[in-house]
Formats: C-alpha cells, structure tokens, sequence
C-alpha cells in the first residue's frame, strides 16, 4: 500500500485536532470584572493553545518525515498508526484539563495527563519509525539515505524520556512541568527554524 493514502488520513486527524484546540478558549462571561480582565485572566488557556498547537504541528512536520522515506506501508505499520493517530486526537482534551486546573489543586493530575498524553504519543511514533526501519529497513525505499536514516533515528530518541521526565516534574509541581512542555515545543520549533533541521523529536 502506498504511504500517500496514509498520509491523507493522518492529515486529517492532525488538522481536526489542532482545530479543536480552539475550543479550549471560551468566550468569557463577563460578572463584576470587565471584559479585559476576563481576556487577561484566560492567559493559561492561550499558552496551553499555542504549546499544544505547535506540538502537533511538529508531530505533523515529523510524521511527514517519515513517510517520505517509505516505499510503502503494511498491516503492521498501520495499526500502529491508528494507535498513534488516536493519541494524535486526544491531546485536545489534557490540553484543556491543564489549561483549566494548571493553577489549582488538582494542577498536578492535569499535568500528569498532558504529560502521559505526549509521553504515549512520543512512544508510538518512535515505534512507528522503528518498526518500518526494522529487519533491514523493511518498508523504507531502496534508495534511502541510511545516513539520513541513522540521522533520523537519533534525532527521535529523545522524545520519550523528555516528555516522560516533564510527566514526572508534574507529579510534584504543576506549573513547572506546563513551562517544560512549552519549553520543549520552542526548543523543536527553533530547531527546525534556525538549522534547518526535518527530523526533530516528536
């Protein structure tokens, strides 16, 4: 099977997902307080829409990526996909959940599932490229740059236990675990910028 089918899907599930983002900015209502006050008091709910918004979007950069380098793709390959796409589409919700709790007590357990979120998402992806570069390169094309190959791979591993250690971070401080995530969304964004780089970690 072609991967330009697969793509197809999986870019719809990113762009329904980056558009429900939105969704997590609502319209205040306004009490005692102006509306300018209640614009200024959603300030979570923008960052939490930027972060995740440039996540996925990275994710998106990355998944193409990947498929660029494929032959094709089998049964394998596309379960693991609809596993990833599924974290792919859930991300809006422990957005909202950080984004409305970050500065509560039950900050913590909203940190904890945007973290386990992202932490699933790095961890199917990574398996996703491992499985199609696996058994001698099983569904990459037979001109593939194994140095661009091996570059990808390294870039890539990171991923999981960046993300997984911000998930930690969480357990015990809310806030700083929601600065990490955002850091680490700048810090691929800038990477891809500024050194031109296609394989970043997703």
């Amino acid at each position: 099977m072609s991967p330009a089918r697969l793509e197809t899907f999986a870019d719809g599930v990113f762009a329904i997902a980056a558009t429900l983002l939105i969704l997590n900015v609502e319209v205040p209502e306004l009490g005692e307080h102006s509306l300018a006050h209640e614009l200024v008091r959603l300030w979570p709910a923008y960052v939490g829409y930027a972060v995740s918004f440039l996540t996925i979007g990275i994710i998106w950069v990355n998944h193409h990526t990947v498929l660029r380098q494929l032959r094709g793709v089998d049964r394998i390959f596309l379960f693991i996909n609809v596993i990833f796409l599924l974290c792919i589409a859930f991300i809006p919700f422990p957005t909202r959940l950080l984004a409305t709790y970050v500065r509560t007590g039950d900050g913590r357990a909203a940190a904890v599932a945007y973290g386990v979120t992202l932490t699933a998402t790095a961890i199917f992806f990574n398996l996703m490229w491992r499985y199609a570069i696996g058994d001698g390169g099983r569904l990459l094309r037979s001109d593939a740059d194994r140095r661009e190959v091996d570059g990808i791979t390294r870039s890539y591993r990171p991923g999981v236990p960046m993300y997984a250690g911000a998930t930690v971070v969480g357990i015990f401080q809310a806030e700083i675990a929601a600065a990490l995530f955002a850091a680490i969304a700048l810090f691929y964004v800038a990477s891809s910028s500024f050194f031109g780089r296609d394989e970043v970690v997703p």
